[in-house]
């Protein structure tokens, strides 16, 4: 099942905008959008020029400013119905802050498996934001148990709050290997001397494993 977009109304992101000029941007982006929505399919050249969109997606830091660009991204990608081969695309292809948005639009785009391998992708790496995006409802409700425990490791690893990972109580709930995984790396980092990851006695909690030891 698609997930609701965040409630960010296109008036909640642009009166986030720095300036008149950025919301005109905005405005002009969002019509593209809704153009190439409106009519998919009907681009026929071998190696057509990215839509009006696309380019505006790229470029959306530049004109909207750093810190609405992810809300500016996800809203255009949602508007254009970007389909799986787009979205992969646009990750493929992107700057981190653009394989964020499309992280983060994944829950409103794709109903089912197909785009896990971006996922997994954003998973591999040290990039706290990626991790962040990839944990949150697509992750839910489409990665495999072993990948998802993995999941949560990494945010304990890299120090992503395990608040970012969405139904992280529904999915943690009796998960005995996920107890076992987190009360290991717990005697590991004891044992060695360290300090245990922020959120991991809160997780362990949510299996329902004991928490006094370690």
């Amino acid at each position: 099942m698609l997930t609701p977009p965040p409630a960010r109304t296109r008036a909640d992101i642009a009166a986030r905008l720095p300036d008149d000029h950025a919301r005109a941007w905005l405005a002009g982006a969002l019509a593209d959008a809704a153009r190439a929505a409106a009519a998919p399919g009907t681009r026929t050249a071998p190696e057509p020029a990215p839509p009006a969109w696309q380019l505006r997606f790229v470029t959306a830091g530049r004109h909207c400013g750093q810190d609405a660009a992810d809300a500016v991204r996800t809203l255009l990608l949602t508007e254009a119905r970007a389909g799986t081969e787009t979205l992969s695309r646009l990750y493929r292809e992107g700057s981190a802050a653009e394989r964020r948005a499309v992280l983060l639009a994944l829950p409103s785009l794709v109903d089912g498996p197909q785009a896990v391998p971006l996922v997994d992708d954003a998973l591999r790496t040290h990039d706290t934001g990626l991790i962040a995006a990839a944990v949150g409802p697509y992750a839910a409700s489409h990665l495999a148990p072993h990948a998802w425990r993995h999941a949560v490791l990494k945010c304990l690893f890299t120090g992503v709050p395990l608040s970012a990972v969405a139904d992280l109580a529904r999915r943690a709930a009796g998960d005995a290997e996920l107890a076992r995984m987190l009360t290991a790396l717990a005697a590991e980092r004891t044992a060695a001397g360290r300090d245990l990851p922020r959120d991991l006695r809160h997780a362990l909690t949510l299996t329902g494993a004991p928490t006094e030891e370690p």
